[in-house]
């Protein structure tokens, strides 16, 4: 589907009737598609697992882009509005809500994660985590950038989330993840709490196809009647790369290690990947702030 709509750009053409129609030939493609890997030698689905780890990645990387487009765009609406006293309180209250619930989970991260002095590694995932807030919340405050409290405390729900699904990837065993091993058997609680999970990753995989908007280089304000509303060829390839991620959470980022059943971004491999992808989101955010400013003063000396 990326490479026949790929380069798409009016509406009512072949590729967009493609990308839009012939559904009953898509559903027998689907099930076709569906059936034919049970019938590939296991070598494929291994050199496919090897690809799907570098695929993965770009999608962490493209969503975690997006996710930080919808903050920025979000605290400029609100800097945008005409009330802007109003607007203020609004920004104020929905700051310090986001604060206080940071602060909350940190706190229950050092009571359901940190058991004993020596789960030295989670205490030091907690605490960098609560060390990153700190530090996006002062450069985002800094009088040369002044963006406010708003985007930093949303930023801090993101990271404290990711840090959290990180310590809850540990496997079972290990003595300063109790929580998991208190809730280890199989039941419809489990079972509930997998099937959401991939519901609230195929949303995100969909909210994040459509936004092909926030990783154009060059805005055009300009749109043409017959302009197709979002990329077609972005959109499949966000769904193919999380695809790959969905391959890597059920395997636990490990083509070679067995998982549990019902069970879902388990293991040491997956607890890295989240640390990773936390820092890296800190990283991006604190770079789209300081951006603009290093540019400026690079193009005047």
């Amino acid at each position: 589907m990326f490479l026949l709509t790929v380069g798409t750009s009016k509406t009512n053409s072949s590729r967009d009737k493609w990308h839009s129609g012939w559904w009953f030939a898509k559903l027998f493609m689907w099930l076709g598609l569906t059936i034919f890997p049970f019938l590939l030698p296991s070598s494929i689905i291994q050199l496919y697992g090897e690809i799907a780890h570098f695929g993965a990645g770009v999608f962490l990387l493209i969503q975690l882009i997006s996710i930080i487009s919808f903050i920025t765009w979000l605290n400029e609406c609100f800097q945008a509005q005409k009330d802007a006293e109003r607007c203020h309180v609004h920004v104020m209250l929905l700051a310090t809500t986001a604060y206080t619930v940071c602060i909350l989970g940190v706190i229950l991260m050092y009571i359901w994660y940190v058991p004993d002095p020596s789960c030295l590694l989670n205490i030091f995932f907690i605490t960098w985590t609560l060390f990153l807030i700190q530090l996006m919340t002062s450069i985002s405050l800094h009088p040369k950038i002044n963006a406010g409290f708003l985007t930093p405390a949303l930023m801090g729900l993101y990271v404290v989330f990711i840090c959290w699904c990180a310590i809850r990837s540990e496997p079972v065993g290990e003595t300063c993840n109790r929580k998991a091993e208190g809730s280890s058997r199989t039941d419809w609680l489990t079972i509930i709490s997998f099937v959401v999970a991939l519901l609230a990753m195929v949303i995100a995989t969909f909210s994040t196809g459509v936004d092909s908007q926030c990783f154009q280089f060059r805005k055009d304000e300009n749109h043409e009647e017959d302009e197709i509303p979002y990329g077609y060829g972005f959109f499949h390839f966000v769904f193919a790369t999380g695809a790959m991620y969905f391959a890597m959470l059920l395997v636990g980022w490990n083509i070679h290690h067995s998982m549990k059943k019902w069970t879902i971004d388990v293991g040491w491999t997956s607890t890295w990947v989240r640390i990773i992808n936390e820092w890296l989101a800190v990283g991006v955010y604190i770079w789209m702030l300081v951006a603009p400013m290093v540019l400026k003063s690079r193009q005047t000396t």
